[in-house]
């Protein structure tokens, strides 16, 4: 029986438990807490612990590692895999997947689109030549610490907040690009590169950008497709991914320029690859990572379900008692499918004020007909 360690237990990390478990293969959780009962042995630690869990590792004598949907046990995994000869990407890629300025350094030497862009710490004074910009730590994901900054009245209290979010105390200020949000999802075997979908995001907006909600595939004109395509595989080159997931953000403005905003080596959270990419293309993105980490070739099409038929797949997450309303008008519409919710009117709390991801209180993941997509983001309220 083949034996895997997955770093960090939460909702995200489920579907690869559970896809683990289903495929007969042993599976070791290391994770501070959550979700204990499920995989097949757990350990309560934290996902930075690098040198504590190699060690337990080697004693279980696993045969592959691997996370989803989190940037700070990627680093983790990637540590561990690389001390023990497992399949990984470099110490290199990890790096510059994980640290926001490593990655626009290295972006911009391989005149790949990015935002404008100055570094900060504490020694650092930062003086606006213009505006708008964003203020974000250089370590974080899923919007903590980021800020939109219009003026010089707000930049004291963006700094002040991206460096409480930062677990090194680094910044990066960048220039606000409008337009479009999208991700992309790639999967890389030896160093070949496969885009598999692409998401198109809902966000709050101004002045924290929490992600309300996506859908699968995004509505993109063919000319927009090429340029993301063209930017994306250069961009996997550029920062030397060559195995398994990677999920990269990008924007496109009004003149049709895309931008990439950030990248990193491992699958979208919000069930973006465990869930968007299987229902809109079929492919199980997750037992193809999952196959990866454990040293088996990769074959895409060994992945692809010859029962799902792909459709356009939503996510809308709910934040307060609006939300919670326009998600139940969808189960009477026709052609919409829920895959799965968590809408549980008696553990609800009205959420007014949403500052955060952390506000969230449940989802509604659908799967709907090309033609009533537009419908069911006007009711979702995307």
């Amino acid at each position: 029986m083949k034996k895997l360690a997955i770093i960090g237990s939460s909702e995200f990390q489920l579907p690869l438990i559970k896809a683990a478990k289903e495929q007969g293969i042993q599976t070791h959780v290391f994770s501070w807490g959550g979700n204990e009962d499920i995989p097949d042995f757990f350990y309560q630690v934290s996902i930075v612990e690098k040198d504590d869990i190699l060690q337990k590792c080697k004693d279980i004598g696993i045969d592959g590692i691997c996370s989803i949907g989190s940037d700070l046990a990627n680093i983790t995994v990637n540590y561990i895999a690389l001390a023990m000869g497992l399949v990984s990407n470099s110490k290199q890629c990890t790096d510059y997947t994980t640290n926001k300025h490593l990655m626009r350094n290295v972006l911009k030497e391989n005149n790949i689109p990015i935002p404008d862009f100055f570094y900060i710490n504490e020694s650092i004074i930062f003086e606006p030549v213009y505006f708008p910009i964003i203020v974000k730590p250089i370590d974080r994901s899923g919007s903590r610490g980021i800020t939109l900054v219009e003026d010089n009245s707000g930049i004291k209290s963006a700094i002040e907040f991206a460096y409480a979010e930062s677990f090194s105390k680094e910044i990066l200020i960048e220039q606000f690009i409008t337009g479009r949000e999208f991700s992309v999802e790639s999967i890389s075997f030896k160093g070949k590169h496969e885009i598999l979908q692409i998401t198109e995001k809902f966000t709050t907006g101004s002045p924290d950008f929490i992600e309300k909600g996506h859908i699968c595939p995004a509505r993109v004109t063919e000319a927009e497709k090429a340029s993301i395509f063209d930017v994306v595989y250069k961009l996997l080159d550029a920062v030397c991914l060559s195995n398994g997931a990677s999920h990269t953000e990008l924007k496109i403005n009004e003149d049709g320029d895309v931008y990439i905003i950030e990248i990193g080596s491992r699958m979208g959270g919000d069930y973006i690859g465990s869930d968007l990419v299987l229902n809109s293309t079929g492919f199980d993105f997750t037992k193809a990572v999952l196959a990866i980490a454990l040293g088996e070739d990769f074959c895409k099409e060994k992945y692809i379900s010859n029962i799902l038929i792909p459709r356009v797949a939503i996510v809308k997450f709910i934040f307060n008692e609006q939300d919670l309303n326009m998600s139940e008008k969808i189960f009477a519409m026709e052609n919409v499918s829920v895959i799965h919710s968590d809408l549980n009117k008696e553990l609800f709390v009205n959420c007014k004020i949403i500052k955060s991801s952390s506000d969230r209180q449940g989802h509604i993941l659908l799967s709907v007909c090309k033609t009533t997509q537009n419908e069911t983001l006007k009711n979702l309220g995307l």
